[in-house]
């Protein structure tokens, strides 16, 4: 594997953990643990498993109009995500086809917008062209996980137990 790629936040803790590692988007990114692929994959069928996504576009927007200038980039309700709640969204062309698809929440003082890795650039650019009157700021330096499986918000709920309320 190249030196050259990109590394998330968790790359220490991921070769700590005796992962193997792979080229993913630019990115070296855990393909498995020394438990194996099929071990994982049946426990977060049946339990939970926590993922580094790390490598995927995090980014804020920032400014007065930037939910009302958002919402004009895709076929969502972006003005009235409630507060530190999120919603799942598209970017489109102007066909109507799916650039991407993208995850958008609510921080109360900006948006923050989750984009998949493979389209990040263009995502990135796309943003950036179409919202001139906000600040868009993408953000590298932090670790983004996602827990996932039938147990995830048992497993969520012992640190943040409001998940509970949460619907999925």
């Amino acid at each position: 594997m190249s030196d050259s790629l990109l590394r998330t936040p968790l790359h220490a803790l991921h070769l700590d953990l005796g992962a193997k590692l792979v080229e993913f988007a630019g990115y070296a990114m855990p393909v498995q643990y020394p438990l194996g692929i099929k071990s994982e994959h049946l426990h977060t069928r049946s339990q939970a498993g926590l993922f580094d996504v790390s490598h995927m576009g995090q980014v804020r927007i920032s400014g007065d109009t930037a939910a009302q200038d958002f919402e004009a980039l895709t076929p969502t309700d972006i003005v009235n995500i409630a507060p530190m709640t999120q919603r799942y969204a598209v970017f489109t062309n102007d066909e109507g086809g799916i650039l991407d698809d993208l995850m958008v929440s609510n921080a109360g003082d900006s948006l923050f917008v989750v984009v998949n890795a493979g389209c990040k650039a263009q995502d990135l650019a796309l943003m950036q062209a179409a919202l001139p009157r906000c600040e868009v700021e993408l953000i590298e330096d932090r670790a983004l996980l996602a827990l996932q499986g039938p147990l995830a918000v048992d497993v969520l709920a012992r640190f943040a137990p409001d998940c509970l309320a949460m619907r999925f």
